[in-house]
């Protein structure tokens, strides 16, 4: 949301100011570096003091610890880890890639940004009676940030891309102080209204020519029927029906992939490129069996 803010101010300047300005340097320009690191050290820095403030403050603090959750809201908090680290340390790699920094340094950055940010908030969480620590937690940071680095060193260009989609539900009217009382809120919190996503880019794999640069296909996973972490849980509180699981097949596209000479669209383009399009879809789960949707979001 900062990044999309950003070029939004950004086009108020003319067009060839605003491309000149986005075009990357073709070799290493301090300044547009030590701007990018403390830029985002900043932004950073206050996210996080904010979400102590918000988030910790009204729990008590006990001695740090860790709790076993990998069982809790059949794993879609963990899923939500492995995009936001994903992301996280693209951003970051491809904000230096920008000031002209070396590829080992983009790497480098964007290997710790988003694994180094996220780890805080786990620390936080092992301070805070109300949570802990999580190793599930950081097991899903660790992964996002190695399918960032494994597809760069490996391939030199990212082929499968994590992606995010959501839409509201009924569920958080039953819990709205967990699930969300507002649309925003229950972006963050309503994993019933989630679908993370593994998009694949199609002619990267193949390179056959009759197939799109921008075509994807996406296999998606979310779950249902959750109003607590556990059945067992639900159970407890009065609430009898199952969560379960689903997964999804999907049409996509790689906006990073559209040919374009404009540097404001390019950089659009990466920053959108975290959300999966609207498109006809098949589901599937153990409740429904097989159905499809002509266009799921």
């Amino acid at each position: 949301m900062i990044l999309v803010g950003l070029l939004v101010g950004f086009s108020s300047y003319s067009q060839s100011k605003l491309n000149t300005f986005l075009t990357p340097s073709d070799t290493l320009n301090t300044s547009r570096r030590t701007s990018v690191y403390v830029g985002e050290a900043s932004v950073l820095g206050t996210a996080l003091i904010g979400l102590n403030q918000l988030w910790y403050k009204d729990y008590p603090q006990t001695n740090f610890h860790f709790i076993n959750d990998n069982n809790d809201w059949n794993q879609m908090d963990k899923a939500g880890h492995f995009f936001s680290t994903y992301h996280l340390g693209r951003f970051g790699s491809e904000m230096l890639q920008w000031s002209g920094a070396s590829r080992k340094e983009q790497l480098l950055y964007g290997s710790t940004l988003g694994f180094g940010f996220l780890t805080v908030v786990e620390v936080f969480d092992g301070f805070s009676q109300e949570w802990g620590a999580s190793w599930g937690d950081i097991v899903s940071n660790s992964s996002g940030t190695l399918l960032y680095v494994s597809q760069e060193l490996i391939w030199k260009e990212q082929r499968i891309t994590p992606k995010f989609s959501f839409h509201q539900t009924s569920k958080a009217n039953f819990r709205p102080e967990t699930l969300g009382a507002s649309f925003q809120e229950q972006i963050l919190k309503d994993y019933n209204g989630q679908t993370y996503w593994l998009s694949f880019n199609l002619h990267s794999f193949t390179k056959a020519n009759f197939i799109p640069k921008w075509f994807n296909i996406a296999l998606g996973y979310g779950a249902e029927n959750m109003l607590y972490g556990t059945d067992a849980e639900a159970q407890l509180n009065g609430y009898n029906q199952e969560a379960y699981r689903q997964l999804y097949l999907s049409f996509d596209i790689d906006l990073t992939k559209i040919e374009t000479k404009s540097h404001f669209l390019k950089s659009l383009f990466s920053v959108f490129n975290t959300i999966k399009i609207p498109a006809p879809t098949l589901q599937y789960d153990d409740f429904n069996g097989v159905r499809g949707h002509i266009v799921y979001f």
